[in-house]
C-alpha cells in the first residue's frame, strides 16, 4: 500500500559533489554530476570517480562489455534530482545499472537515507520531454535496458549513442549525508528488435447500463509491488471486479504488460500513480503508452499543466490518499484540478476518516452554491500479499463496460465505495410529482417539498447505516443481523441540501466511529436558484 510508501526506499549519498552547475528546469531543481565516459581513458572528478572494472572493453568483433563505478556522497538539502551523465558510444546492445547506498541506523524522529533511481536516454531530461526510459524508485537495486527487453519499470528500445542520464532521487538524506555507489555496465553486440507494444482493449463485454466494480489503484512488479500482472488479474477476478486500472509509480511500462490477461469479464485501464514530493495522483484510464512527468512540487506551479495532459489522454485526475502520513504523500496541490478524490485507500484507517471528513466539508459549499463538486472514490492501493485486491472498490453506474463509460461514471459521481463485492447498495431520493434522483444527481424540488431518502443494503451484517448531510449525520439505523435491509428517511431541501449514505462496522474503540463498510457519493436536494 502507499501508506507504507517510505518502506520502499533505501538510504543513500555524499559531501563534495562534482557538478556542472545547479540546473533549475522550471520545476524541481536538479544537480548534474561529472560525466562518466567509456573512452579508453575515463575522466575522474572530485565527487564521483569512475573506476574501471570488469572486462577491458569491446573486442574486435564488437562484443564484450565495459564497466565504470561512481562513488560519492549527497549532503542534506540536496536537490530532488541528481543527474549522472553517461556517454554511451555506438555499438552498445544493453545498459545495466546497479546501485547501493549507506543506510545508517537513525534515532527515532531523525530521517535516514532513501535514494530512488531511474534513467533518461540521449533525448535528454527535460520536464515532459521524450527522454524518459524508466523509473524504479527505491524498489530495485539494479536494472537493464536493451531493444528487445527491459527490467519491469523500464522501457525496451534502442540504445542509441549519446549522453544518457541516470537520475538519482534523494528522497530523504541522513544528517551525515548519503553515501552512494553506482555501477554502469555497457554490453556490446547486435541489438535485438523492439516489440510493438500491445495495450488492453477499451471495451469488455459488459451488461449494458449497470453497476460495475473496479479497483483503480494497484501496483505490480513494474513499480514497488510484488505481484505480476497475471497474479493481479487472477485476484481481480476472484474479488468479483469488472475493471482495474494499472497505476505504477512514475512509469508507464506496465501498459503493455497485460497481453492475454484481459477478457470479456475484465476491462483493464491504463494509468499511472504520479508520485511527486508533494502528494500522489492517480492518472486513471489514460490512452495506452501515455507517460506523465512527476518531477515538480506545488511551488513550481506545474501541476495544472500535467492535469490537463492527463485529461487530454482521456484520463481522470484523482489525488490519492490525500491525508496519508508517509513522507511526500500529503496532498499539497489543492483540489481545483481534481476530477475525483481517493477518500478511502486500502483497509480503513484514521487517515481515511480524515480524508472522508475533509471531502465532506467540500460538499457543503458546492451544494449551496451549485458550483462543481468533486466525487469521492476508493481503491486498494494493493502492493503485495496479504494486501487484498478490491478492498475497497469503486462501484460505478456506467452505460457499458468500456473505458469511456467508466471514466464518465466516475467523473459524474455516479458511484459508491464498498469494502468488497459482498456489499451492495442502492441509494436515492424521491419527491415532488414522481421525481427521483440517484447517486451523484440532483433532485430538483422546492425548498419545502417533502423528500424521501431510501437506502437498500445487502452484505453488511453487524453494521449501522448513517445519512449524512450538510448539517452532519441526521439519521442512524442498525441493520438486521443478516446485514440486509432498507432504510428510509424524510427531509426537505431546506433542511438538507445533500444527503449521502454511510454503512459502518461497530466501533472498536468507544466514542470513535466504526470503520466503513461502504459509503455513497451524495444526492443533492433542491434547486440552486
Amino acid at each position: 500500500m502507499c501508506k507504507d510508501h517510505a518502506d520502499t526506499h533505501d538510504t543513500r549519498h555524499d559531501s563534495a559533489i562534482a557538478r556542472r552547475g545547479l540546473l533549475v528546469t522550471g520545476a524541481a531543481a536538479a544537480l548534474t554530476l561529472s560525466t562518466v565516459s567509456f573512452a579508453n581513458a575515463a575522466p575522474s572528478g572530485p565527487a564521483g570517480t569512475p573506476v574501471p572494472s570488469g572486462s577491458s572493453g569491446a573486442d574486435g568483433n564488437g562484443s564484450g562489455e565495459q564497466t565504470r563505478t561512481v562513488r560519492g556522497t549527497l549532503p542534506p538539502g540536496s536537490p530532488d534530482f541528481v543527474h549522472l551523465p553517461v556517454e554511451v558510444p555506438r555499438g552498445v546492445r544493453e545498459i545495466h545499472v546497479a546501485y547501493s547506498y549507506e543506510r545508517p541506523a537513525m534515532p527515532a524522529g531523525t530521517q535516514g537515507n532513501a535514494l530512488d533511481i531511474g534513467i533518461f536516454d540521449e533525448r535528454g531530461t527535460q520536464l515532459g520531454g521524450k527522454g524518459f526510459r524508466g523509473w524504479s524508485g527505491g524498489a530495485r537495486t539494479e536494472f537493464f535496458l536493451r531493444a528487445d527487453a527491459a527490467t519491469p519499470g523500464y522501457l525496451p528500445g534502442p540504445v542509441n549513442a549519446g549522453t544518457w542520464h541516470i537520475a538519482l532521487g534523494p528522497y530523504t538524506v541522513a544528517p551525515q549525508g548519503l553515501a552512494y555507489e553506482v555501477t554502469i555496465t555497457l554490453k556490446y553486440g547486435t541489438p535485438g528488435e523492439t516489440p510493438k507494444p500491445v495495450y488492453p482493449p477499451e471495451r469488455a463485454k459488459g451488461r449494458g447500463r449497470a453497476w460495475y466494480r473496479g479497483d483503480c489503484h494497484i501496483h505490480s512488479v513494474h513499480s514497488d509491488g510484488k505481484r505480476t500482472p497475471a497474479e493481479i488479474a487472477a485476484l481481480a477476478r476472484a474479488a468479483g471486479l469488472d475493471f482495474i486500472n494499472t497505476s505504477e509509480h512514475n512509469t508507464h511500462s506496465a501498459h503493455s504488460a497485460w497481453d492475454g490477461l484481459w477478457g470479456d469479464d475484465l476491462l483493464i485501464l491504463t494509468g499511472e500513480e504520479v508520485t511527486t514530493r508533494n502528494g500522489h495522483v492517480v492518472a486513471l484510464g489514460m490512452d495506452g503508452g501515455t507517460f506523465i512527468d512527476w518531477r515538480y512540487r506545488a511551488r513550481d506551479n506545474r501541476f495544472g499543466h500535467y492535469a490537463r495532459e492527463i485529461r487530454r489522454a482521456g484520463g481522470l485526475v484523482v489525488p490519492a490518499h490525500p491525508h496519508a502520513t508517509c513522507i511526500g504523500c500529503n496532498w499539497k496541490f489543492g483540489f481545483g484540478d481534481a476530477d475525483a478524490v481517493e477518500v478511502w485507500n486500502g483497509p480503513y484507517t484514521v487517515d481515511d476518516e480524515v480524508s472522508l471528513a475533509d471531502w465532506d466539508n467540500t460538499l457543503v459549499s458546492a451544494a449551496r452554491s451549485g458550483r462543481p463538486w468533486t466525487p469521492a472514490m476508493g481503491s486498494s492501493d494493493s502492493h503485495r500479499d496479504p494486501d487484498p485486491i478490491g478492498t475497497p472498490q469503486t462501484v460505478v453506474l456506467a452505460d457499458d463496460l468500456t473505458r469511456d463509460a467508466i471514466v464518465a461514471g466516475i467523473r459524474a459521481g455516479h458511484s459508491y465505495v464498498a469494502e468488497s463485492s459482498a456489499v451492495s447498495l442502492t441509494f436515492g431520493a424521491a419527491g415532488g410529482r414522481g421525481k427521483h434522483a440517484g447517486i451523484g444527481d440532483r433532485l430538483r424540488v422546492g425548498a419545502d417539498e417533502p423528500v424521501t431518502v431510501r437506502l437498500d443494503v445487502t452484505g453488511a451484517p453487524g453494521c449501522t447505516t448513517h445519512f449524512v448531510t450538510d448539517q452532519g449525520t441526521l439519521h442512524t439505523t442498525t441493520l438486521p443481523e443478516s446485514g440486509t435491509g432498507t432504510v428510509e428517511w424524510r427531509t426537505t431541501p431546506a433542511y438538507a441540501t445533500y444527503v449521502r449514505a454511510e454503512v459502518r462496522h461497530a466501533p472498536k474503540t468507544p466514542g470513535l466511529p466504526g470503520a466503513l463498510a461502504a459509503f455513497t457519493n451524495p444526492v443533492f436536494l433542491g434547486t440552486t436558484e
